[in-house]
């Protein structure tokens, strides 16, 4: 089985990188399964029911969330009836949406797990002790699990891509917009990447206009963030997956880019 994984999609740039790039890598990797972080996709931050339909519509078929989950308000009305799309799993008891889910490809189950990390991040639960609670619950219906973590520091990355290695098929990390050069699979049989990348305005500052984040650094001011235009990109991972084990056997990074 071959899984792309899209690395988190900013704002209406990252949407067209979607629409320009998705389809012929799908084609050129033969894609069975396309998963995307998409807290980011409606104007910067966070998710509407018309952009996540966008983003259906373009290809993909399940989509991750992080700490911008709740930013758009409206998400509230429907996360709790969206079965494509989870949000981190270790938020509160209580909170709308669901922390992991499944999706079918070759006649299998995929799970999808989405957990936050805690440093530099809201102090929700654990991800380590809650994510073998959760695996376990996932295990029942299937052996091909997917964890995206999405957290700031590399060093809770990395320790829980080792915590869970030969657990599940991937632990690859989202959030920091940045893809990392340490794509591997570990001995046990997971794959591991500390960060996917983002998908959206190269010329920036992690989507925002550079100017602005230069500027806020120069003077220590507040400023209200604006997304990037001009060139997009798009990073993204393929993983070749045993269906039976559930064991990655490669992971590969990709980046992609084009003028506006």
């Amino acid at each position: 089985m071959r899984i792309l994984f899209i690395g988190d999609i900013v704002g209406k740039p990252g949407r067209e990188a979607v629409k320009r790039f998705l389809k012929p890598l799908q084609a050129e990797y033969k894609v069975d399964i396309t998963i995307a972080n998409a807290e980011n996709a409606a104007a910067g931050k966070g998710l509407t029911k018309d952009v996540a339909e966008e983003l259906y519509k373009y290809g993909i078929q399940f989509l991750t969330m992080g700490n911008h989950v709740w930013d758009q308000r409206e998400i509230m009305n429907f996360i709790d009836h969206e079965p494509r799309l989870v949000r981190p799993a270790n938020y509160p008891v209580g909170a709308p949406g669901q922390g992991h889910g499944f999706i079918r490809a070759m006649g299998r189950k995929i799970g999808v797990l989405n957990l936050s990390g805690r440093i530099f991040l809201p102090p929700l639960e654990d991800p380590f002790s809650g994510a073998i609670r959760w695996i376990n619950q996932i295990k029942q219906e299937t052996p091909i699990i997917i964890i995206d973590f999405h957290a700031e520091a590399t060093s809770e990355k990395v320790a829980l891509g080792w915590f869970l290695d030969g657990k599940v098929s991937a632990v690859v990390g989202t959030h920091t917009h940045i893809q990392t050069a340490d794509a591997r699979v570990l001995p046990q049989g997971t794959a591991y990447i500390t960060d996917v990348g983002m998908t959206g305005p190269r010329d920036s500052v992690l989507g925002v206009k550079k100017e602005i984040i230069i500027n806020r650094f120069l003077t220590q001011l507040p400023a209200k963030f604006e997304l990037a235009s001009g060139p997009v990109q798009i990073n993204a991972l393929i993983l070749d997956i045993d269906e039976e084990s559930g064991k990655t056997s490669k992971i590969e990074t990709i980046q992609r880019f084009a003028e506006a």
